[in-house]
């Protein structure tokens, strides 16, 4: 047993009894995309995120997972990892403490303060499940059907610039039937010359 730094006993001992558990047992976590942040949650642990949709006591399954580490084996997903998935209950919905938002320009006599409470939500993490990969659910939003409706049609290749002729600029064909008329042109009448 290591010898005693503290003064407080009681504390020492608890911390070398601390120490030691977290030594011998490790814990799988996981760090999970939450509401637009990214928390490392394990399992039977609280956390505090933005306001979610559902209701108190609700279950909620959170299945963008970036890291994963059992037992000292790490997996790293490119960006999510597959068949990964958080199982969490929402305990209750509730206010963040209030932050003071204070604006002022100097010399000018201008100050402004305003309150903020952020909504939050408080989860229960109920476990981390690990299983078969996920099978990607299709997208079927408007735009989708939209994009896939447009790419169904048949493409025409674009001619470059350098195959296009003359001929096929519809300018460039009005000029060309047009007959000039001059003295040189015998079919030409008095009436048609152009003086």
């Amino acid at each position: 047993m290591k010898k005693n730094i503290c003064r407080n006993k009681n504390y020492s001992n608890f911390a070398l009894h601390f120490f030691q558990q977290s030594d011998n047992k490790k814990t799988m976590y996981a760090i999970v995309e939450i509401a637009g942040q990214q928390f490392k949650v394990s399992k039977d642990q609280e956390i505090y995120v933005h306001r979610l949709e559902g209701e108190t006591g609700s279950a909620v399954n959170f299945d963008n997972v970036l890291l994963l580490d059992q037992d000292g084996k790490v997996t790293v997903g490119a960006p999510t990892i597959n068949g990964v998935m958080i199982k969490a209950k929402i305990v209750e919905h509730l206010k963040g403490d209030k932050v003071l938002v204070f604006h002022k320009k100097r010399r000018k006599g201008y100050q402004k303060q305003t309150g903020h409470r952020q909504f939050l939500s408080k989860v229960w993490i109920e476990d981390i499940l690990t299983g078969e990969a996920k099978t990607a659910k299709p997208e079927t939003t408007k735009k989708a059907r939209i994009k896939k409706e447009t790419t169904d049609e048949v493409e025409v290749p674009k001619k470059s610039r350098a195959s296009r002729t003359e001929t096929e600029n519809p300018a460039v064909t009005e000029f060309q039937n047009i007959e000039v008329k001059t003295d040189e042109n015998p079919d030409l009448t008095a009436e048609n010359k152009v003086e």
